[in-house]
Order: structure tokens, then C-alpha cells, then sequence
């Protein structure tokens, strides 16, 4: 390559870089006075880094086989600004690649694309009211809950972080440092993006403006959530625990609370849902939920849809998890088989119910699917390996084909998530804020037989499903435009 074509290629990047820092403000003021959340494919550019905003761009030659750049995309969001926009959310991505196809004049391509949000109008934008929202507990979930809960506080999201609950530690105001650190600081997640403060007198953790109290207490019935001008509240339980109805109930009994969420699997008759597969069961009767478990997240949605294509006579699936707080750092004792042994020095062979969760989910998979699991020496990610009995003969480009395009334009977009890749390894997906990612790569299927593997960040991505929970009990639905093809 000549050195006037490395220079012109140089010029090239610094041009996007300069395009991509005017997107950033336009995209901001279209979240924040229009609740409008632009995407990429799915991934949201708001509050994102220039550099960030420029792979999510490079991100679409892998999916679509086309290129796509800044320079197709900000006409589209600099017309977007112009065009007084309802609430939504608007995949810029989908629209630029068939922009570019198309071509013409922005604003009226935006007019057609847009006209159910075009000048204010948002009939099925979102119609809830701002909802206060409690955690149970501040482990590893309740964090992570608490930074996305955070991120998307303003442009109609309408969830208003209000509390968390904790046990008291002795001095307040140390304990409340050392949790205001740990949400700030996380070894797995990164920083905190953005500023936290403590006002111990007051009992507050202060993030991004969000004024959060820290409750002390040692069981749910000694709350009277009122007392702190918090009503009609989700409370989301990450204890786990209480996993039955008697003992989620305590939080329904309490002053202030409409709905409980446990983020473990349930038990009894209490439903488990999986956002994207069956939160539409959801009744105004149904005061508590589970949210079921990260694996039954990230294998559902993949199963249902291979099951409506193929159909799956059985199968097996083996969970290769990440260890957790539930098991011991050096070997000693511990009330489940195996897991008393040092999870950062073996692999540990356990159970799994997300075999048999997956029914509760897809009443069709009942006596279906067996289950094990390794635990892992990682701290965050697992995978799923789904292997699977098909009613339909297939092949392994075929099957990939469908799974890309069920990741791309399917209501299942924000469950499933799509690789192809051969350097892909764990780390690569923390953070990934889909259900779970098939990985293309590894994809096997002759005949009637395939073996499927899903990624998912067991952590941020199941947070994330959780967090879509919350949106659907609180009535806030957000049209998704360019619509999904057929």
C-alpha cells in the first residue's frame, strides 16, 4: 500500500472519529427530550464512547455482509432530531443499511420509515407511570441491577431506584462506604460509569443523581417502605433466601409494595418467567414472580425458536458455569454435594434445574430435557451446550442461518445474540446484555441431530432480563421501529 493510500485511510478514521463526536450529543438529546433510544442491531448507542460508536458501526459487515459507517448513519440521526419523534426505540443500524440501499433524501425516508412516532405521536409508545423500584439485597445481582437501573433512569424508562436493603453491619457509616465501593468498584464489570457519593446521616448512596436509601433491616416484615415515601413499589429480592410463596409474601405484606421479583428459580406455584418467551402471562393477580435462573434465561429462548422451526424431540443440556458465591474459595464444609471444594482450583461437577425450569417457561419441553453442571475456575460468563433430538433434518450453515437472522430480526432480538467467530472466549461477553450468544463456531448438526452452544454473561446479561421484567410489570412498552420483518 502506497503512502498515500496509508494516509487517506489514516484521514478516513480521524473523519468518522470527528462524525461519530457530533452523533454523540444528538443521540443524548433525542434520549433525553424525545425518549427516543437509538440502536445499532440492537445495541444502544446512548452514552457510549466515540470508539464504541464506531465498532458497533463496523459490527454490521459481520451480520449484514455490508459495510456501514458514520457517514451513512448521521444524516439519518442528525434528520431524527429534526423531526419532533415520539418514544421509541429506533434501530439506526436496520435503517442505514437500507438507506444506503435506497437512497435519497433522509428526512422523507425517516417520514415513511417513522410515521407512527413522526411529530410527537407515540400511541404504543410507553403509557406507565414512574415506578419505584426496591432491592432486596446488594450481592452480585443487586449491584449490577442498581448500575443498569441507573444507566437508564430518564428518557421515559420511567424505574426509579428508591432503596436497598440491607443487614446492618454495626457503623453506618462504614458499612456505607464499603457498599457505595463495591458499586463502584467491581473486579468482573469495570468501574462504575459515573459518580457515587454517601451522606451517611441521611443513609444515602447518591449515584449519577440518583438518590438511593440504604434500609437496614433483618427481615422483610420489619419495613414500612411508606415511612421513606416509597409506594407501590417492585420490591426485586437477590437474597435468595426465600424462593416459596411463603416466604416472598412477606414483602407483599409490607406498607408500600405491589410486587415482589425473585431473581432465582421459584418454587410451588410461583411463576418463572423468561422476558421475551412468557412475560405476556404476566396477570395483574400475579404479585410474585421469578425471573428463573441466568441458564434457564439463555437456553429458552434458543430452544423455542429451534423448536419452532425444527422441533425437538429431546435433548440434553450441559451447563458449563462460572463458580459462584454459593461455593467455597478453599475446600470446606458445604450442605451441597461437591461445591464445599475450592471453586477457584477445580471444576466441579454439580445439578442443575434448569432442565426442568425450562418447562415452566415452554410447557411443550416438559419431560423433554436432561440437565447437568461443571462449575468452572471463571469468576463470570458460562455456556450452555443444548444436545439436541430434531424432528427436522438440517445441517450446521443452515441452522446458523436461521439463528443469525432469529438474532437480527425476531421478536427474540434482545434474548438472542449471535457470534461467528474463532477467537471468541469467555471474557469477550461480560457484560453482553443479551439472554445468551450462539456461537456460531462450534455449531454442530448432521441430519436430526444438533449440538447448539450459548454463551451468556450469567451476571449483567440475566440483570439485564430482569430489568426487562421490571419494564413489563411497570407499563412501559416501547414501540421498536423499523418493525420486525414479518
Amino acid at each position: 500500500m502506497s503512502q498515500q493510500s496509508l494516509d487517506t485511510v489514516f484521514q478516513e478514521w480521524h473523519d468518522n472519529q470527528a462524525i461519530a463526536e457530533q452523533m454523540i450529543p444528538m443521540i443524548g438529546s433525542l434520549y433525553r427530550h424525545n425518549n427516543v433510544v437509538v440502536t445499532m442491531f440492537g445495541r444502544s448507542l446512548f452514552n457510549r464512547s466515540v470508539i464504541r460508536i464506531l465498532k458497533d458501526h463496523r459490527y454490521v459487515r459481520k451480520i449484514e455482509g455490508t459495510e456501514l459507517s458514520v457517514q451513512d448513519t448521521f444524516p439519518l440521526i442528525k434528520a431524527m432530531t429534526e423531526l419532533n419523534l415520539g418514544p421509541a426505540h429506533v434501530d439506526v443500524g436496520k435503517l442505514g443499511v437500507a438507506f444506503k440501499a435506497r437512497g435519497g433524501d433522509p428526512t422523507a425516508f425517516l417520514r415513511e420509515e417513522l410515521a407512527e412516532i413522526v411529530e410527537g405521536h407515540a400511541a404504543a409508545g410507553h403509557n406507565g407511570q414512574p415506578k419505584d423500584v426496591v432491592l432486596y439485597g446488594f450481592g452480585r445481582i443487586g449491584r449490577i441491577l442498581a448500575r443498569v437501573l441507573v444507566e437508564k433512569a430518564g428518557g421515559g424508562n420511567l424505574l426509579r431506584l428508591r432503596a436497598i436493603v440491607v443487614r446492618g453491619r454495626g457503623d453506618i457509616a462504614k458499612d456505607l462506604e464499603k457498599r457505595a465501593s463495591l458499586l463502584r468498584r467491581d473486579s468482573v464489570h469495570g468501574p462504575f460509569n459515573g459518580t457515587i457519593s454517601v451522606d451517611a446521616e441521611a443513609r444515602t448512596i447518591t449515584a449519577n443523581g440518583n438518590v438511593i436509601r440504604v434500609i437496614y433491616a433483618d427481615s422483610p416484615t420489619e419495613i414500612d417502605y411508606t415511612a421513606y415515601g416509597i409506594d407501590n413499589a417492585v420490591v426485586v429480592d437477590n437474597t435468595g433466601i426465600w424462593r416459596d410463596e411463603a416466604g416472598l409474601g412477606q414483602h407483599i405484606q409490607c406498607p408500600g409494595v405491589a410486587k415482589a421479583i425473585l431473581t432465582a428459580p421459584g418454587k410451588g406455584d410461583i411463576a418463572n418467567i423468561v422476558y421475551g418467551i412468557n412475560h405476556q402471562d404476566i396477570g395483574e393477580q400475579d404479585r410474585i414472580l421469578s425471573a428463573a435462573s441466568c441458564t434457564t434465561n439463555a437456553i429458552v429462548p434458543v430452544l423455542k425458536v429451534l423448536n419452532d422451526a425444527f422441533g425437538v424431540e429431546h435433548g440434553h443440556v450441559e451447563t458449563v458455569h462460572a463458580y459462584t458465591n454459593d461455593q467455597n474459595l478453599i475446600d470446606n464444609y458445604h450442605k451441597g454435594d461437591r461445591r464445599g471444594r475450592s471453586a477457584p482450583l477445580n471444576m466441579v461437577l454439580t445439578e442443575t434445574g434448569a432442565a426442568k425450569a425450562v418447562a415452566k417457561a415452554l410447557p411443550e419441553f416438559d419431560g423433554k430435557l436432561t440437565g447437568n453442571a461443571i462449575r468452572v475456575p471463571t469468576p463470570n460468563v458460562s455456556m450452555a451446550i443444548l444436545n439436541l433430538r430434531l424432528e427436522k433434518e438440517t445441517d450446521a450453515e443452515a441452522l446458523n442461518d436461521f439463528l443469525r437472522r432469529m438474532s437480527l430480526d425476531s421478536p427474540y432480538q434482545k434474548q438472542i445474540d449471535f457470534v461467528d467467530s474463532p477467537e471468541v472466549v469467555s471474557t469477550d461477553f461480560v457484560g453482553n446484555r443479551h439472554a445468551g450468544i450462539v456461537d456460531a463456531k462450534a455449531t454442530i448438526a448432521n441430519g436430526k441431530n444438533a449440538v447448539v452452544y450459548v454463551w451468556y454473561d450469567n451476571e449483567f446479561g440475566y440483570s439485564c432480563q430482569v430489568i426487562r421484567i421490571l419494564q413489563h410489570v411497570s407499563n412501559v412498552h416501547f414501540l421498536k421501529l423499523p418493525r420486525v420483518k414479518g
